[in-house]
């Protein structure tokens, strides 16, 4: 069965495993022959998830809303609305730089970085999730945001909470890090009390046909619901994108040394988390590591904000 925005064309799933997936975005030739990493690709890709990423189906829109030109560039508009999307685009593409460090001081700029885009689309495509709350949708306030997760999405056939995480970093195994530091801070008592409090609050104001089993989420994130049991509908995804040296390398994801390499990395990565986190709860939540090296983080951010900030002035003249 196709995926929602195709991302099979483009994004490889090349380790599929109940706690670990792994992605990858391959190479093609270009009128020269010479063979390059498939930015373009990758990018149309994300662009064609955007509108549903930033409205989700809080109007009753189909999926194929990400067709329409102008509500493409609504999204857009929406995005930039959000102050640490301004301040890294200023950074990539007004003044030609970048953030170089993953250490930085202004940690909240990594909020401006595409990651929960990211998260969004391979959830869609790969894990057949519905978005349930979009934050930029529901934003009531410059600067304030919905709820503190990356995404907020169900599976009603399973009728399991997918609550998100992710990072976008140079180094793979700070972006882990960083991931175990997320669940550490939002899952546990008071932090889920309060951030499920926000989102049943928006569930409550919208069409019950635009949610599947509306009344079912708003139960589960019950404020008086035992946590253990809370806990056995919820999958937590977390997902680290990141710079790796392999796509510099090599050309050819059917290398088979490529692949070896690559599986090698994967595992590497997957081992650190194993032993970084050190959540008191982590036997009792259902985490799913998902890996997606490539070639330049820097380069990814800088062309996705070229684009989007393009795209905002498409109906400036009307």
């Amino acid at each position: 069965m196709k995926s929602v925005f195709g991302s099979e064309n483009v994004v490889i799933q090349k380790i599929s495993e109940s706690a670990l997936r792994s992605y990858l975005v391959g190479f093609d030739i270009d009128d020269k022959g010479q063979k390059k990493y498939r930015w373009r690709n990758l990018v149309n890709l994300l662009q064609d998830a955007l509108t549903e990423f930033a409205f989700g189906y809080h109007e009753g829109e189909v999926v194929h809303i990400s067709q329409s030109t102008r509500l493409l560039c609504e999204a857009a508009n929406a995005v930039y609305k959000i102050n640490e999307f301004v301040q890294t685009k200023k950074i990539y593409v007004d003044d030609g730089s970048y953030i170089s460090d993953d250490d930085i001081d202004k940690k909240y700029l990594k909020r401006g970085e595409f990651g929960e885009l990211i998260l969004h689309l391979l959830l869609r495509d790969y894990h057949n999730t519905i978005p349930l709350l979009s934050k930029i949708y529901f934003k009531d306030s410059y600067g304030v945001p919905v709820h503190g997760f990356d995404a907020v999405h169900i599976v009603p056939e399973t009728k399991t909470l997918w609550l998100g995480e992710s990072k976008l970093y140079i180094d793979g195994k700070k972006g882990i890090e960083a991931l175990v530091d997320d669940i550490k801070e939002h899952f546990k008592h008071d932090y889920l009390n309060q951030e499920f409090t926000l989102i049943s609050k928006k569930l409550k104001h919208m069409p019950d046909e635009s949610i599947p089993e509306k009344q079912h989420w708003i139960n589960l994130m019950d404020r008086n619901k035992a946590l253990k049991q809370v806990f056995t509908s919820i999958n937590i995804p977390l997902i680290c994108t990141y710079s790796s040296n392999l796509f510099n390398e090599y050309d050819d994801e059917s290398d088979p040394e490529f692949i070896r390499f690559y599986e090698e990395e994967i595992r590497d990565l997957e081992g650190h988390f194993n032993h970084v986190n050190d959540h008191p709860l982590k036997s009792q939540l259902n985490i799913i590591l998902l890996l997606f090296p490539v070639q330049c983080k820097n380069t990814l951010i800088k062309r996705m904000h070229r684009k989007l900030y393009t795209l905002q002035g498409i109906y400036d003249d009307e």
